[in-house]
């Protein structure tokens, strides 16, 4: 070391840290490193990074090997000082004293659970699989009133998890309305852009046997401590919690942990924290601290949109009344949509045939649950020729009565409300007419309702006769 310079010495360290990293963590966080100068009488190591970021990056994550490099190759009481550009144009930039390089090597509690020697036996968190879903990103989260807002933090917090708005993210929503989608989501971003992220994805259900398997076998502090090494926690269905107190005191542990460390934390429910019952009132605060966003059910549109990406994906042909169809009986379930076209496709190939609304009403009975006594065009257009005193026949009719036109548009406008029919559908089930026609009844009979408050009373008189609750 005497007859060696620093700078010499510096290289020496970017070899034993090159074979510690893998090569893309070592050519972005280390290879762009500047050596500043070295200061023996003090012990003073001055290294040059790019931005504040780097910094602060490089202290988070590979502060013990930077320490456990620097003792060997410089000697013991090193100290590391970054100066960060603040100007490269006018080549400006500050100091910043690193952390204590003998912090670092003070003796740490290891577990094989989350750790693994290194060629300076330095103990360094092993590879971890996130248990993400590669299927569900972005590219195919599909945007809509319902979850506009909860998509868009979702991919704010997954391009930037390093800032601590918005932590910990709350998302909840009815099953089937796109949670667990969005939160992998979130979770493949942050692993796309920051591959060196220990992002996991976890369900409840699984982290309380984890939990439970750790006490039976007295692990407990290495289950913790494992968790504690996670940058991006994402748990589902917490609702699951509800009963268990002891689970949720560790969680309480492991959540203070990570949100104090400037981690991320995102959870998924199928209700508002406000409505977790059973669920520790100190951990229900740390819910609510950060981000509720609510996924809402989503619209027959949405859907529609849903459908279409799911049958360009599986190269169908399906028409687009079937579509409409489709979207309208799901019940806002995207769930109950992915079912409908895997029936819909498997169909189709086992029996070679074209997917039409014959097939589409078939699969549909299976794949989505329909109330049990559903209203049927029938009933709706025998109950509406009841309240305007004509017949059935004279709603089929071409005739352009008025007593008969208001009775044609209010079965039309019934039928698309409460039944699972397509507007072409329902116009062949009324005298023959095309959807276009439904299409134009309805919209009448809607500004009727809101322009005519005698109008409005009648239909809301047709639909208690139905016994609907509007």
């Amino acid at each position: 070391m005497v007859n060696e310079s620093p700078k010499i010495l510096w290289d020496k360290c970017l070899t034993l840290i090159k074979q510690n990293v893998n090569e893309q963590h070592y050519n972005t966080w280390f290879k762009p490193i500047v050596f500043g100068k070295y200061t023996a009488a003090t012990k003073v190591l001055v290294l040059q990074v790019e931005s504040t970021f780097v910094y602060e990056y490089l202290e988070e994550h590979y502060l013990d090997l930077l320490s456990k490099v620097l003792h060997r190759v410089f000697g013991a009481g090193v100290k590391l000082r970054y100066r960060v550009l603040v100007d490269k144009e006018h080549k400006l930039a500050n100091e910043v004293e690193a952390e204590p390089t003998d912090k670092a090597l003070a003796p740490q509690p290891q577990s094989r659970a989350n750790q693994s020697p290194s060629v300076l036996d330095a103990a360094q968190p092993q590879p971890l699989d996130p248990h993400l879903d590669p299927r569900l990103t972005f590219n195919n989260y599909i945007e809509g009133d319902s979850n506009k807002l909860p998509r868009a933090i979702g991919l704010s917090i997954a391009e930037h998890p390093n800032n601590s708005q918005f932590n910990p993210m709350f998302i909840y929503g009815h099953s089937g309305t796109g949670k667990t989608h969005l939160i992998n989501a979130i979770g493949a971003k942050v692993k796309q852009l920051y591959p060196q992220k220990r992002v996991l994805y976890i369900s409840a259900r699984l982290f309380q046997v984890q939990y439970t398997n750790a006490v039976l076998k007295n692990q407990l502090n290495s289950f913790i401590a494992f968790y504690q090494t996670i940058d991006v926690l994402i748990v589902d269905d917490i609702q699951e919690w509800a009963t268990a107190v002891k689970t949720q005191d560790t969680f309480f542990h492991i959540f203070n942990h990570l949100f104090r460390n400037g981690k991320r934390i995102i959870l998924a429910s199928d209700r508002p924290p406000v409505d977790l019952k059973g669920m520790n009132e100190r951990l229900l605060t740390r819910f609510s601290c950060g981000l509720i966003a609510e996924l809402a059910q989503p619209n027959v549109d949405l859907c529609v949109n849903i459908l279409n990406n799911l049958i360009r994906r599986d190269g169908l042909k399906i028409p687009a009344d079937v579509i409409r169809f489709i979207a309208e009986t799901a019940n806002g379930s995207v769930r109950d949509l992915q079912g409908v076209i895997n029936s819909l496709l498997a169909y189709s190939v086992v029996y070679n045939c074209d997917i039409n609304m014959a097939l589409a009403e078939r699969v549909i009975k299976r794949a989505v649950k329909i109330d049990d006594e559903p209203l049927t065009i029938d009933d709706i257009i025998n109950t509406v020729c009841q309240h305007f005193n004509v017949s059935t026949s004279a709603i089929n009719s071409r005739s352009r009565k008025k007593d008969f036109v208001t009775a044609r548009q209010v079965s039309m406008y019934l039928a698309q409300k409460y039944t699972k029919m397509p507007a072409s559908r329902i116009g062949k089930l009324v005298g023959g007419r095309d959807h276009s026609t439904v299409i134009h009844s309805c919209t009448k009979i809607e500004q009727r309702i809101k322009t005519e408050r005698s109008f409005s009373d009648e239909i809301e008189s047709i639909e208690v006769a139905f016994k609907i609750k509007k």
